[in-house]
């Protein structure tokens, strides 16, 4: 471990929470910026201005008033209380400044109040001084400072409630293209932004091209879903023609050649009319009471595999309502991928709302880890099509379970179908069982 390493052991770095990397917060915090500095300059600078002013006049009403008494003082007059030679309070600075023969001003106090003084030189190394009333300009001053700091605080507020206004209506267009987009990744290739506003910022211009990129896609795959349903239905009629021919072809090793690639075509053809519902998302749900346990010997025992069965939790609590055709599809699949791609011992184990399926193979590719299942793709020259899991894949979403896999630590791969969780009482309406009459007045049509 290197002392950087040790470092950050020993203090942990602090991350800011996740909502200050907003676009909101970022703007708020640029505009709060630039106006506390756009204030602060011009506060100072009027403060600066408007306090020369009224020191200098304060100065030219002392310097004024520093006139009379000189002359007075050289006419013998009687000068006024406060003046005069060395008054008491006059700054010690300004008198050594008279003294040097210089005449000069500086702000200081006279009987507790604030006053500006005016000193010159007097004869005898003396200084003669007067005084004037400095309490009106240092109100005047602070009255100033506190107007530039409410006007500052006004202003600043009125800033940030335009600029929240106008970054919200940015970011609620950016959160709608976003989750737009999202929504396009889970399937829903007719969503669509639709930003009506009549601006042309970055944001309409991105909102258009997100749709004119569904649009495209959402044609793309219909075509290519259209091709796949028309190339499986036109396969089925010669398939079939080919199917009776083969059964007439007298025994031998060709007939049994032919029977066997037949049959492959069909299962073949089965699988891409499958796929094809599914992508369509035409398929209906037929829900029914169904136990876990005896569904997974039944796929067991339909798969014709040396699948072992490990049931943990008893039975009577095993029980879900799901579709169960559907399901076995999915398990089905994922037992024979594993006898095809993997290595013995197979074992599928019910646990609670989980069903998983492990083998001691060599694991899955990382592509399928990475992206999930894909038709006509498989890893180096294992036989298939990439079929099985894509189906299992699709059967799972139309169930609303949750299909995952991985790769095991000790070997071999790992694939999970979480069921979901029953609804609560009067949150939705649950899918309609085949078993239950329908709902008078009711316009659906019948579960397929």
């Amino acid at each position: 471990m290197n002392d950087t390493q040790r470092e950050e052991r020993l203090w942990p770095r602090s991350r800011l929470p996740a909502w200050t990397s907003t676009l909101t917060w970022k703007a708020t915090v640029f505009i709060t910026l630039m106006c506390c500095g756009l204030a602060a300059l011009l506060g100072c600078l009027v403060h600066g201005a408007m306090t020369r002013q009224t020191v200098g006049s304060a100065r030219e009403k002392a310097l004024t008033r520093l006139e009379r008494t000189i002359e007075a003082y050289e006419t013998g007059a009687r000068m006024p209380r406060g003046e005069g030679i060395d008054p008491a309070g006059l700054p010690p600075e300004l008198r050594a400044l008279a003294v040097g023969g210089r005449r000069g001003t500086a702000v200081g106090t006279y009987r507790g109040r604030p006053v500006m003084w005016a000193a010159g030189p007097a004869a005898h190394g003396s200084a003669i001084g007067v005084s004037v009333d400095f309490r009106a300009s240092e109100r005047t001053i602070a009255e100033l400072d506190r107007a530039i700091l409410g006007s500052s605080g006004l202003a600043i507020g009125a800033t940030l409630l335009i600029g929240a206004f106008v970054v919200t209506r940015i970011t609620r267009r950016l959160h709608l293209t976003a989750q737009v987009a999202r929504r396009i990744s889970a399937g829903d290739l007719d969503a669509r932004v639709d930003d009506s506003t009549r601006s042309k910022d970055e944001v309409a211009a991105v909102s258009r091209a997100l749709d004119t990129m569904a649009s495209s896609l959402q044609g793309k795959l219909e075509a290519e879903q259209r091709f796949t349903a028309d190339v499986a239905h036109e396969l089925r009629t010669p398939l079939t023609g080919l199917n009776a021919a083969a059964e007439l072809l007298p025994p031998g090793r060709p007939a049994e050649l032919v029977r066997d690639r037949v049959r492959a075509m069909r299962s073949l053809t089965e699988d891409l009319l499958e796929i094809s519902r599914l992508e369509t998302r035409s398929e209906r749900l037929e829900l029914d009471s169904h136990d876990l346990a005896d569904l997974a010997a039944r796929t067991i025992r339909a798969s014709g595999t040396d699948t072992a069965l490990e049931v943990r939790g008893a039975r009577g609590f095993l029980r879900v309502d799901t579709d169960r055709r559907r399901l076995e599809r999915i398990l089905g699949n994922l037992v024979a991928n594993a006898h095809r791609h993997g290595a013995a011992p197979v074992t599928l184990t019910v646990e609670g709302r989980n069903l998983t399926v492990t083998d001691s193979g060599p694991g899955y590719p990382e592509y399928l880890l990475s992206s999930g299942p894909q038709r006509f793709r498989t890893e180096g020259t294992n036989k298939g099509h990439g079929l099985g899991l894509t189906i299992a894949a699709g059967q799972a979403r139309v169930l609303g379970a949750t299909l995952t896999f991985r790769n095991r630590e000790a070997g071999g791969a790992e694939a999970r179908v979480t069921l979901p969780e029953p609804v609560a009482p009067g949150a939705t309406a649950p899918p309609r069982r085949r078993d239950a009459p329908p709902t008078p007045g009711s316009s659906a049509p019948p579960a397929r």
